[in-house]
């Protein structure tokens, strides 16, 4: 079989979130799972009743699951306290109990992020840095390499300028899950909150390290460190009101 016939085999098991990511493997994958059909597989999981209709919908299945698989909030929000002007983050990294890097860097910074990908990095890497998605990259220079048989772990502190107060972000969490096709190992912890918003729990704090593979000497290269709070803030207005309701001490 073909690479193309088998992926037309497994497409419909997936669910839309596996589906959609296979979407951003390479063009080719994205051509074959945006085939409407896939999309109706999907849908008859989630809402069976709707593919029981003799008419089919207005809109593809495709865009059917976008529209409902979450719904949509309208937030509209005040303009925050913070200002990343006002935030340094502490960053340290260790791995084993070697300390390998540790710098306090600026909020602007981290809203500077890569202009430029760095030559050599993996498609689905490339297009990620380049997508239109909020981010908060640090570029690692000098850059500093992993083996691969060492545990790394992580903690992330922020500190405000305007009161010297400081909050956690990550506690030294451990890089449990390594994508090597998206070459980015990842990190989480959940936030810890003022007790002024009690009702507020579940978000967590991800960090990743961005890099390239050395297999010739078994290490990664890492050259950037991204932060995100995907759980709950995709723009510069909602990090910042997140980070405003931390646990300041």
């Amino acid at each position: 079989m073909s690479l193309e016939e088998v992926l037309k085999v497994v497409f419909p098991f997936l669910d839309g979130v596996d589906l959609a990511a296979c979407m951003v493997v390479c063009k080719q994958w994205r051509h074959i799972a945006k085939d409407d059909y896939f999309w109706k597989c999907v849908c008859a999981k989630r809402w069976p009743s709707i593919c029981k209709r003799p008419n089919p919908p207005t809109v593809t299945y495709y865009n059917l699951y976008q529209t409902f698989y979450k719904r949509k909030h309208q937030r509209t929000l005040l303009p925050p306290r913070l200002s990343f002007d006002d935030l340094e983050f502490f960053i340290d990294i260790w791995t084993e109990d070697k300390l390998i890097f540790s710098e306090v860097v600026p909020g602007p910074v981290l809203q500077r992020g890569i202009k430029i990908p760095p030559a050599g990095i993996c498609d689905m890497l490339k297009f990620h840095l380049q997508g239109p998605e909020y981010k908060m990259i640090l570029p690692v220079d000098p850059r500093f390499t992993i083996p691969w048989s060492q545990t790394v772990s992580v903690s992330v502190l922020v500190g405000r300028k305007d009161s010297n107060k400081v909050a956690c972000i990550i506690n030294k969490s451990m890089f449990d899950y390594i994508d090597r096709t998206a070459s980015r190992a990842l990190a989480f912890d959940y936030l810890v909150f003022s007790p002024y918003y009690p009702f507020i729990s579940g978000i967590r704090a991800w960090i990743s390290l961005l890099f390239m593979e050395d297999r010739s000497n078994g290490v990664i290269d890492v050259f950037g460190i991204e932060m995100d709070f995907c759980d709950a803030a995709n723009s510069q207005e909602e990090v910042l009101w997140l980070l405003d309701m931390l646990d300041w001490k």
